[in-house]
């Protein structure tokens, strides 16, 4: 598999819009899960969890699109200045297990994880979800001091101000809680037939 560089640093400024009104439906924290119908086959039985939904567009990461075992202290290195590596990376060993998380600047690295764990910059979100996108947290992990559960993402799934709403309405999505025994679950198979069992709305 070519290397895929993983960008953290700046990718939290990189990709969230501006603060605006949230929308009703639906909301930062869900699930979206892709019709088995859909016809983008970039999101063929994806679910993705939404990160961000309000009058701007809409941003999310899929969960069930493993990639393979990177070692993280590659991972830093690809998104590392040469100067900080030996002052910054020292301790760092182990592995993630990486995740594409859509198919938008997968440059951009995204650490989904339990609210046990929190940094300045993390985005924290319902049902003991969060997320963290700085390289710090990767260092963490690899100094055994990150969170208990995570999955670790590469790229996202973005939508424009109301192009959410119209594939909603042509009936490409289902929505449901993220409940994290199913963001975190290591049956990767079946994560979309159990999303799609807990479905809350049929929008």
């Amino acid at each position: 598999m070519k290397t895929l560089t993983v960008l953290i640093l700046l990718a939290w400024a990189a990709v969230l819009p501006a603060a605006a009104e949230p929308q009703t439906e639906p909301v930062a924290g869900e699930l979206l899960i892709a019709s088995a119908a859909i016809q983008d086959p970039r999101f063929d039985h994806a679910v993705i969890l939404l990160l961000r939904h309000d009058a701007s567009g809409a941003f999310g990461v899929m969960i069930n699109r493993p990639l393979g075992e990177r070692p993280i202290a590659e991972l830093l290195a690809d998104a590392t200045a040469d100067k900080d590596k030996e002052t910054k990376d020292n301790g760092v060993a182990g592995t993630v297990r990486l995740f594409l998380g859509g198919p938008v600047e997968p440059q951009y690295g995204f650490l989904i994880h339990g609210a046990d764990y929190r940094r300045p910059e993390t985005l924290i979100l319902e049902n003991g979800l969060a997320m963290t996108a700085t390289k710090e947290a990767l260092r963490d992990i690899g100094r055994h001091q990150g969170p208990a559960k995570y999955l670790f993402a590469a790229g996202y799934a973005g939508w424009d101000a109301g192009q959410l709403e119209g594939e909603i309405a042509r009936r490409d999505w289902f929505t449901a809680p993220a409940d994290p025994e199913l963001v975190f679950d290591e049956a990767r198979g079946a994560v979309w037939e159990r999303a799609l069992a807990r479905r809350t709305r049929e929008l």
